[in-house]
């Protein structure tokens, strides 16, 4: 059973998502965005064959009278079936890579867990198929990859530690992947999927989600309805994708 580590920001205004904010969302609406991915990402690592761990920012490391732990555990406590199994845990470290690293080494080396993944709130499409297929694959390579577009990726599973430091430097695929042959470790990859940061990634993301929910296939539904709701759309504009809200157009 592996082990899938949630690394959440608390989903607060002026915080989260600030490369999606301020151009078709405001704040408001990029916090609701990123706890509806947070709470997808987590209801879906309930529902496969892994253990979910929640981990937060500590308070210095997140805006003045906010709570992390509070502004994570209540949405996503209320989300779960079986929110008693989860566990919450602060993070530790200065940079996203040592979080990752520390959280990873810690669980594979001190509580003897046999494999570990890393995941953001922003791997918006994360299902159980394939989280548990990555888990199948952890158990013959020691280091699982989901690839997402410009070199990110939307799943990092890990059998064994590696050199985590600067590890998520971009192209982050690569990086990890150079990482983990370094250490002697055999890498296998998930299929291709998109993760949901930027203003460019809902060309990718919205279509997609609206064409699953049509054909009646397995989406996150709290971040489709959220963005639904908000009228996101991608519409051709000359030839080229175009990214409008209902609202705004004629």
């Amino acid at each position: 059973m592996t082990t899938v580590t949630v690394l959440a920001d608390p989903p607060v205004e002026g915080f989260v998502l600030q490369d999606l904010a301020g151009g078709h969302l405001d704040d408001a609406e990029a916090a609701g965005l990123y706890e509806a991915m947070l709470l997808d990402v987590c209801r879906a690592v309930e529902i496969s064959g892994g253990e979910l761990l929640v981990n937060y920012r500590p308070p210095d490391q997140v805006p003045d009278g906010v709570d992390p732990e509070a502004a994570v555990r209540e949405p996503v406590t209320e989300a779960l079936e079986s929110p008693g199994e989860a566990r919450f845990e602060v993070q530790v470290g200065s940079t996203f890579a040592g979080r990752v690293g520390n959280t990873v080494t810690h669980l594979l080396e001190r509580e003897d867990v046999a494999t570990v993944a890393a995941v953001e709130p922003t791997a918006a499409l994360l299902n159980r198929q394939l989280i548990d297929s990555a888990a199948m694959k952890l158990r013959s390579s020691g280091v699982v990859l989901g690839p997402a577009a410009g070199g990110r990726v939307y799943y990092a599973g890990f059998g064994e530690p590696i050199d985590f430091e600067a590890s998520y430097a971009t192209p982050t695929v690569e990086t990890l992947c150079e990482r983990a042959t370094d250490a002697g470790l055999a890498v296998d990859f998930l299929p291709s999927a998109p993760v949901l940061e930027t203003g460019a990634d809902l060309e990718t993301v919205v279509p997609l989600l609206r064409a699953r929910n049509r054909a009646d296939r397995v989406v996150p539904p709290r971040t489709t309805a959220f963005l639904d709701d908000l009228g996101i759309r991608v519409v051709d504009d000359d030839g080229q994708p175009a990214v409008v809200r209902e609202t705004d157009r004629s």
